[in-house]
């Protein structure tokens, strides 16, 4: 049975190259959705326009069906609303990010 810990695991292996930090703590991903064995992620990018969209998207995909074994099938659901802001990155992410105590 897969676990939503075992895909946000996989997803830390993602890496968002801009930033250098992973794409969970960036607070990138909003949902991970399971039903038996297929997995749905609904993510956002930091904006719209990010030329890097198509990239992690595949990286996410990717890391799932490499990192969790039993997965039959992967969506990733890009979604807009509600908008990403750093408010959304993880204590870790701003640790990572050197801001801390911004």
């Amino acid at each position: 049975m897969i676990t939503e810990e075992q895909v946000l695991n996989a997803l830390r292996q993602v890496i968002d190259p801009e930033l250098g930090i992973n794409i969970v703590d960036l607070g990138l991903v909003y949902s991970v959705d399971i039903e038996e064995n297929r997995v749905q992620v609904a993510m956002t990018m930091t904006t719209p326009a990010c030329p890097l969209t198509g990239m992690l998207t595949n990286a996410a995909e990717a890391a799932i069906w490499q990192l969790v074994p039993e997965v039959e099938s992967v969506h990733i659901r890009l979604v807009w609303e509600p908008p990403w802001n750093p408010g959304l990155i993880s204590e870790q992410g701003t640790l990572e990010l050197g801001w801390v105590g911004a």
